[in-house]
């Protein structure tokens, strides 16, 4: 595996909520390499945007990185205080797509303005030289006519076209990081399939290293090389695309696999996580799932499981992987994924 060009180490971000204090980030450490895609994934909640965002200097104002570091470039940017710093690296050399292009483009300006704003701000680019750069990147995004597209405004285009326009935003500064937050979430599944393939062929035109967030497995299983389950601001588990889907050793992975719609049985019920996650306005004891794990042994709700090594590329955050813990099987509907084999990864 290649280097890691950003490194999290026991991060944890907290937000100052009505006078309390909400742990949204707990002690995650993480490194992405160069060049991978890496999806993480996770209920509503679970802290995929928040950990995301911290690495843009993009938390709301009463949010704030308590501990921990974020390594890129050799500097520890949690540290960053002023958007002077951040503009350093913000667009320029760590970019997001966001999941609603409605609210991430200005109804009041056209296509060309908004992608030429980021290429002015981060390399100085005007008049007819910012000009050609629109035009090759509307077409490095599949937007036809360029010249006469990048002077339309937002409402003239379909979800579809307006998402090619924000990636489009994103890759302009050709940054090294690229993430994108649920960036199919409102497309039906035609288009969700056109922009993943997008997205596929910019990571190989730029040499992307791409994060992708969503609570899709389906989606997951098209784009990662590595996919990071999230719950209640920890990853509680990591491992290659074949590990997670494969291989799982998790109780919430698992539980997050049996939810796949493509498990389903006809005229069975789908499978649902029952309860809720934790409140983390309060201090979580031991294992964060317990509460809502079937196979939770005495001590998940006592101490905190440390990570243990499956393999060099998998590790996960359970006491089930303890030597002296009782034997526990997957779910039987787990199975079904090895008797779909590649189907799992044929989208829609």
């Amino acid at each position: 595996m290649s280097e890691p060009i950003l490194q999290v180490k026991d991060l944890n971000i907290k937000f100052s909520l009505r006078g309390r204090v909400l742990h949204a980030i707990r002690g995650v450490s993480l490194d992405i390499h160069q060049g991978e895609s890496l999806a993480i994934v996770g209920e509503s909640g679970s802290g995929k945007s928040v950990l995301t965002k911290s690495f843009m200097g993009l938390l709301d104002a009463n949010g704030w990185v308590d501990s921990g570091s974020i390594i890129f470039e050799g500097k520890d940017v949690a540290n960053y205080k002023t958007e002077k710093e951040w503009l350093s690296i913000r667009g320029r050399k760590i970019a997001m797509v966001l999941q609603d292009p409605m609210t991430s483009l200005n109804p009041l300006k056209n296509i060309g303005k908004q992608i030429g704003e980021a290429l002015f701000l981060h390399q100085g680019l005007k008049g007819a030289q910012a000009q050609e750069r629109i035009r090759e990147i509307l077409l490095d995004v599949g937007i036809e006519d360029p010249q006469r597209r990048m002077k339309q405004y937002p409402h003239q285009f379909s979800g579809g076209m307006r998402q090619r326009v924000v990636i489009a935003i994103a890759i302009a500064c050709q940054p090294q990081i690229l993430i994108c937050d649920e960036p199919t979430t409102a497309l039906d599944v035609t288009i969700q399939a056109q922009i993943l393939q997008l997205i596929r062929n910019l990571i190989k035109k730029y040499n992307l290293t791409t994060i992708y967030i969503t609570h899709d497995l389906g989606v997951v299983a098209n784009i990662a090389d590595r996919i990071a389950v999230m719950y209640a601001g920890d990853i509680v588990e990591i491992g290659t695309c074949d590990e997670i889907f494969y291989a799982p050793k998790h109780p919430y992975t698992w539980a997050l696999l049996s939810s796949l719609p493509q498990l389903g049985r006809k005229g069975e019920e789908l499978f649902a996580i029952k309860g809720t996650p934790p409140n983390l306005f309060n201090e979580v004891a031991g294992d964060a799932f317990a509460p809502r794990n079937p196979f939770a042994l005495n001590i998940d709700f006592k101490e905190r499981p440390p990570y243990f090594d499956v393999s060099p590329t998998h590790r996960v955050r359970s006491w089930l992987l303890d030597e002296r813990a009782p034997k526990v099987e997957p779910p039987e509907s787990l199975k079904r994924i090895d008797a779909q084999g590649g189907s799992l990864y044929e989208f829609g």
